[in-house]
């Protein structure tokens, strides 16, 4: 989180400052906060369980791998799981949940989602971002009672609907992050008219002459450069390309501790037996006491004591 953090900041302040954010910086900014938003917030839950563990409390699993979901309705299911659920049990299903028809059931849906971004905090883009996926569920649940799914997958290869679904729904959450980080309205549309190349798509001029011979692509394209920043751009997309796949493919801490029970709703998550959900593939992965193990938990721990006196932004103590 705070390595990918220092290439989110630039953009979205630049953006609050009026800076024109051309395509690839915007996408390269809106991805850096997504996955800092990510890593500090599932960092600070295993964190929370395991030093709850320690002294013998179960505490409940907040974060399921969310960016692995495959629709809005799963991400909620994934995502501060126990807001998720205090949403469902005090808001939603007290406004009449879904018992009253479909246009009362999307209305409680937006309105549950606004009340969830207002508990974020008391500012318009907030609540941007609370409608915002308040409007995402009631299509998502749309879609699910028309079977829009399931008639794709009649005429697609079932796995290429999934990774559309997988695609569409990650673009979504992106948008929402968005208005999430941004510091008002202006700022956020700068950063998405960005995102959607309305600001034109440009490179760093010295990545430019060093893809000579890329070019006449870049020229069909309409890809202009820009001076300077080359360094920063790199780093950007090689902090995203490293951590895109540990958040979409490798197993999270529940995944990797279930023989050990981490969370008292850990049988709900991977049943009595030890093995995933219907909703999780299993993984190999599996930690197990060993010298090994004790080497790499050891060496971890001491780079982060070390680390102890750099600056960090914790995202969360906001929230």
């Amino acid at each position: 989180a705070d390595g990918v953090a220092q290439y989110a900041t630039p953009v979205f302040s630049g953006a609050l400052s009026g800076d024109p954010i051309t395509f690839f910086v915007a996408w390269g900014g809106a991805l850096a906060y997504t996955f800092q938003l990510y890593f500090d917030f599932s960092g600070y839950s295993d964190m929370a369980i395991g030093a709850a563990r320690i002294f013998g409390i179960r505490l409940p699993l907040n974060f399921h791998s969310p960016y692995k979901s495959l629709s809005i309705v799963e991400f909620w299911r994934r995502w501060h799981m126990t807001l998720s659920r205090f949403l469902r049990d005090y808001l939603y299903i007290a406004l009449g949940g879904n018992r009253h028809g479909a246009v009362r059931r999307y209305r409680n849906l937006i309105l549950t989602m606004l009340l969830g971004g207002l508990w974020h905090g008391a500012g318009w883009t907030f609540v941007v971002w609370g409608a915002l996926h308040g409007f995402y569920l009631c299509v998502n649940h749309l879609s699910q009672h028309l079977g829009l799914m399931a008639g794709l997958e009649k005429v697609l290869p079932r796995q290429l609907v999934r990774a559309l679904s997988w695609g569409l729904t990650f673009f979504a959450v992106v948008v929402g992050w968005v208005f999430f980080r941004a510091e008002n309205f202006d700022a956020a549309f700068a950063i998405l008219s960005g995102m959607l190349g309305f600001n034109g798509v440009a490179i760093p001029h010295a990545i430019f002459l060093r893809l000579g011979a890329l070019e006449p692509i870049f020229s069909a394209l309409s890809i202009g450069t820009f001076s300077g920043g080359g360094r920063s751009f790199v780093t950007t997309y090689l902090w995203i390309a490293l951590l895109l796949p540990i958040a979409v493919m490798a197993p999270n801490t529940q995944q990797l501790m279930r023989r050990f029970r981490p969370a008292f709703d850990h049988l709900k998550m991977f049943g009595s037996s030890g093995s995933a959900a219907v909703n999780d593939e299993p993984h190999r992965l599996v930690w197990r006491p060993s010298a090994k193990a004790a080497v790499l938990a050891g060496s971890v721990a001491a780079v982060g004591v070390l680390a102890l006196t750099g600056i960090s932004e914790f995202l969360y103590f906001q929230f």
